[in-house]
């Protein structure tokens, strides 16, 4: 390493500045001098690091997420226990003053400490530690005996100890792996995980520069001469637009996205380019050109993992990275860790873009090329339904909407024969969408965002957020070559030049995430932990070094608690778990615990079973609800398709399931076109009190669920929907009157309940004696679980109180 990088590189941090003397220092003294200070600044990969001490700093252990595992007392079966041959049987009060003694020792609380229980693990080890020899009649040998000469007064209480510590490592296993688990867990230098990508010297290029740059293009062009190529983007969209464009710049492609793959080689064979999601990119296969666009994403919360492993482990002998200057001095720094230099190639805005001083204030002064940018959906139908009102057309874009139908939205707003000339759209625009917009026009600047901890927070949006979103105005490839940015109303404006006026945010670490080999070697130790836990274990326990952050996982863990009943292996489980999944679509969230049930009971999902499901076929919307209702349907084939690529024998109908999701694309966007009538049609519905009180069937909350049923959710009963298409039940109706599970009162019902998997004989006869002991009592046990002020008979009739 040269000089003046050691130089650089110390002048980087403050850790690296506190060397910055010492290097100077030794100058004098000759390369002998330079090479020990290059070693007292370098971590164990030869490589410098960003923080030294992390590199042996081991956290302790969050002791809260240690489950203590159930140790069931041992009984005399009659054959005599030997402890009490040899002495006599134990006075269990005596032995209770024994155990209380110990407990209060001081000596054997730090020594357990020692040994890895804190004051809370030795409380719960104690407690269960004391059930244990109360309860049972026959203890070991051993145990009887030294508690026995505990009650006559021989001996210290202080030998219980030995005794103590094995039912406590029985109880919590994870002390006996304690060191092991740390290695499992140890990410603090994730670029050897990837030794194919180590065993070439690659050459990293840096394109640089805002939106509308045309740095993404340049790395494309590169990519499109080379002889084989990977193109990794953030977005389905992205890599359906360079999928498009490679084929028709005649270099074949194929596509590889979560839900579909589609080779271009009429024989079926793999083109020597790929255009993929930055997910489902192969860190195995090698190229002569990668790009990874979009790398500011590298810090994201949730996805950040994604970029990380890209950029460190593509086999490709150059990698064009795409993205913000924010993150230029954190690539180079990372590649330093793997001993590659970056390349930089700065660009500038192709087109001019201008903060304006006035806000818009009414829709009155709209214009055509205008593009509203909103931060919830119930904003984009408000202002929709107010601008047809006025007699002008609209085209609306938002995140839930399928890619064939914002793609549609997107040409008919950009068609200049088409009347539709405004925009009403989320900040789903920022990627992946080539609009004509002239003006954006934020109608609020405040969006609900995620913070490291998982917890949803109302923010002011960020500068890199604000720069993305404005720099879609004026773009390079549309009819206008100046963009304008404002604000719907007149107190937002100098909010926004302010935040516009900031200096992006520099990118400081790289995201991380527990791969499913990481997990099953926890899994070895811990064998009786849930999925979930173990995940809380191993990010507790993860050591992670300056550069990087483990990334939020509570959608993981939603999704492991949710399936936690269903009888999965554990390498099933948690590819389920990685499921991309809207986990505030209830409907969604049904179907991915159907499938799960339906896979663990190795019953394979065909066309037929998902048509029943989803109640295909389906027809145009009535209303919003409609709508939001057929987006999740269409999420739903969305997941089985990412699941067919994963699990082909068990999911085999993907391609007639990818025939009826193009048909409800088509059904969404004739239901979108048409979004003001659906608006105005809720707004009648709700005047007649039928229309925001109504709730589809898809809309129940997830926490609505049968007693005692493990996860059971309501929509999972067929008689819980009503049984005509369409129809919507009204909010304080009764669901479904749980004492329908009856067979006394209709075998069939329940039969096929168990039949379809959606309830277990075990619940079924559980429920029966509930019931049966209620009737005995007098007692209605669904009297407070209804508690709508309506009952249903026997025979399904409502009736009044």
């Amino acid at each position: 390493m040269s000089l003046k990088r050691c130089l650089f590189l110390l002048s980087r941090s403050p850790h690296r500045a506190n060397c910055l003397r010492s290097t100077v220092a030794v100058l004098a003294k000759g390369s002998a001098g330079a090479s020990a200070v290059q070693r007292q600044c370098t971590g164990a990969s030869g490589f410098i690091c960003r923080n030294a001490s992390s590199s042996s700093a081991s956290k302790p252990p969050d002791t809260s997420l240690f489950v203590p595992l159930h140790v069931k007392a041992t009984h005399n079966n009659g054959e005599g226990a030997i402890g009490e041959e040899l002495t006599q049987p134990l006075d269990k009060s005596e032995v209770l003053k024994v155990l209380n003694r110990f407990y209060k020792r001081k000596e054997m609380q730090r020594l357990a400490a020692e040994n890895g229980l804190d004051a809370r693990l030795f409380h719960q080890a104690f407690i269960s530690f004391r059930k244990y020899v109360l309860e049972s009649d026959a203890l070991g040998a051993d145990l009887h005996i030294i508690l026995n000469d505990f009650c006559c007064g021989a001996g210290h209480v202080d030998d219980l100890y030995p005794y103590f510590m094995r039912h406590a490592k029985l109880i919590f296993p994870m002390l006996d792996c304690m060191e092991d688990l740390r290695k499992i867990s140890d990410l603090r230098v994730p670029a050897n995980w990837y030794p194919e990508a180590r065993a070439i010297q690659r050459k990293i290029i840096f394109h640089a520069g805002p939106t509308n740059s045309g740095k993404t293009h340049h790395a494309i062009q590169r990519y499109l001469t080379a002889k084989s190529g990977v193109y990794c983007g953030p977005l389905k969209l992205l890599a359906h637009e360079i999928f498009e464009k490679s084929n028709n710049a005649n270099v074949p492609c194929d596509l590889v996205t979560g839900e579909e793959r589609t080779l271009v080689s009429p024989e079926g064979k793999q083109s020597n380019h790929v255009a993929c999601t930055i997910e489902m990119c192969s860190v195995t296969t090698p190229y002569e050109v990668a790009v990874i666009d979009e790398i500011q994403m590298i810090r994201d919360l949730s996805r950040g993992w994604a970029w990380t492993r890209a950029l460190l482990g593509l086999c490709a002998e150059e990698i064009h990275v795409c993205g913000e200057a924010a993150a230029i001095d954190f690539v180079t720094e990372l590649m330093y860790s793997t001993g590659e230099e970056v390349e930089i190639r700065n660009y500038k805005r192709l087109t001019s873009m201008s903060v304006l001083d006035h806000a818009v204030e009414s829709l009155d002064n709209l214009h055509p090329g205008d593009c509203i940018v909103c931060f919830n959906k119930n904003d984009i139908y408000s202002i929709s339904r107010q601008i047809e009102a006025r007699g002008l057309e609209c085209a609306v874009i938002y995140g839930s909407l399928p890619p064939g139908t914002k793609l549609a939205q997107a040409k008919k707003f950009n068609d200049p024969d088409d009347p539709c000339k405004i925009l009403v759209a989320t900040d789903a625009i920022g990627m992946g969408l080539n609009l004509s917009i002239k003006r954006i026009i934020f109608n609020s600047l405040v969006k609900p965002t995620v913070n490291e901890k998982g917890e949803k927070e109302m923010d002011t949006i960020t500068t890199s957020q604000a720069l993305q979103i404005a720099g879609r105005a004026g773009r390079f490839s549309s009819i206008f070559k100046e963009g304008e940015v404002t604000t719907m109303h007149r107190d937002d404006l100098p909010v926004l030049k302010e935040i516009l006026g900031r200096t992006v945010d520099t990118i400081e670490t790289a995201g991380l995430h527990p791969t499913a080999e990481q997990i099953e070697m926890f899994a070895y130790h811990l064998p009786d932990a849930t999925l979930s836990n173990l995940i809380d274990i191993f990010v507790s326990l993860s050591q992670v070094d300056g550069l990087y952050f483990v990334c939020n996982i509570d959608d993981f863990k939603f999704l492991a608690d949710m399936i936690q009943h269903i009888p999965l292996n554990l390498r099933a489980r948690y590819v389920f778990c990685t499921a991309p999944i809207n986990r505030k679509q209830p409907f969604v969230c049904t179907s991915f615990l159907k499938f799960a049930r339906q896979f663990s009971r190795d019953e394979p999902l065909t066309f037929d079973w998902v048509c029943r499901h989803v109640r295909w076929p389906l027809v145009a919307p009535r209303n919003i609800k409609d709508l939001v209702h057929l987006e999740a349907v269409h999420l739903t084939l969305d997941l089985y398709l990412w699941l067919s690529y994963r699990f082909m024998d068990m999911f085999p109908d993907a391609n007639l399931i990818r025939d009826i999701q193009k048909e409800l694309d088509n059904i969404i966007q004739e239901g979108v076109r048409n979004i003001t009538r659906l608006i105005r049609a809720s707004e009648t519905n709700t005047s007649s009190g039928t229309g925001t009180d109504a709730i589809p069937d898809d809309d129940i909350p997830l926490h609505r669920t049968f007693p005692k049923d493990r996860g059971l959710n309501a929509e999972d009963l067929p008689e819980a929907r009503q049984q005509k298409q369409g129809q919507r039940r009204i909010r304080g109706s009764k669901m479904l009157d749980y004492r329908t599970l009856d067979t006394r009162q209709d075998g069939s019902l329940s039969s096929r309940l168990v039949q379809e998997g959606l309830l277990s004989t075990d619940l079924l006869e559980q429920l029966q004696r509930e019931w049966a002991a209620s009737q005995a009592n007098g007692k209605d046990p669904w009297k407070e679980t209804a508690g709508s002020g309506r009952k249903i008979n026997s025979k399904g009739k409502k009736k009044n109180k």
